[in-house]
């Protein structure tokens, strides 16, 4: 029983990590793109490294087990690039102004290179005219539609938690050392989501209350998933 305890209350940390993610929003300053930036790519990194250290490995592991070495190191592999297409996908039919995979112009992202550098006006950044480059945000955006790309995000996030949390749960049951691996890169990984959610919710609101209590609830897939697994297992 201990056991359990200890996976559901990793799971549990590993989740609120984007209530931290929150918190560093509001004490950074608005325009720290440098800061926002390290962030996010320090947490991808960390997940790349347990994704092909720790995961790809131990998926190998379970489905050659179940389907034989040649069937289970295809699926493995299949499953991966599968992933990917489905990634490019989604990212490919999101419209250019309202994806943050997009690259910004130049004036955009000058405070990323040269601290020295003066923030730019965004919204005369991002062309407005009828030949707009499909690559340059739009940061015209009204209030109304940066809440939405807030709660759009909060929602995704969500949902890419819930099997997160299902994971997590599953490998401290039967690992804990990897559990505890698994609980921290997800957690580093969830703090710059949690910022994600936040930031255009404060900006739409002035709420901090609100952004704060939405990227809180994202984070809340995390043991919601790890209870659905606990419950399947008994």
């Amino acid at each position: 029983m201990n056991d359990v305890w200890v996976a559901l209350g990793l799971t549990l940390l590993a989740g609120m990590a984007t209530g931290i993610g929150s918190v560093i929003a509001f004490t950074a300053q608005r325009t720290n793109y440098r800061f926002l930036s390290v962030a996010a790519g320090f947490s991808a990194g960390v997940m790349l490294y347990v994704s092909f250290v720790e995961i790809f490995p131990e998926s190998a592991k379970i489905l050659s087990a179940r389907y034989g070495d040649t069937w289970g190191n295809w699926l493995t592999v299949l499953s991966f690039f599968g992933g990917m297409i489905l990634m490019a996908i989604i990212d490919n039919v999101i419209p250019a102004a309202d994806n943050p995979h997009e690259t910004h112009s130049e004036e955009e992202t000058a405070p990323l290179h040269d601290p020295r550098a003066v923030i730019p006006d965004f919204q005369s950044a991002a062309y407005q005219g009828p030949e707009k480059h499909l690559s340059v945000d739009d940061h015209g955006k009204s209030h109304k539609r940066l809440l939405r790309t807030g709660l759009f995000t909060a929602l995704a996030i969500a949902i890419h938690n819930f099997p997160e949390g299902i994971v997590t749960f599953i490998a401290a049951m039967q690992e804990p050392s990897l559990g505890v691996a698994i609980a921290v890169a997800i957690a580093l990984h969830n703090i710059p989501e949690g910022i994600s959610v936040s930031v255009p919710i404060f900006y739409a609101t002035g709420n901090r209350r609100k952004a704060f209590l939405y990227s809180l609830i994202s984070g809340l897939a995390e043991p919601l998933g790890a209870v659905i697994a606990l419950e399947r297992s008994f």
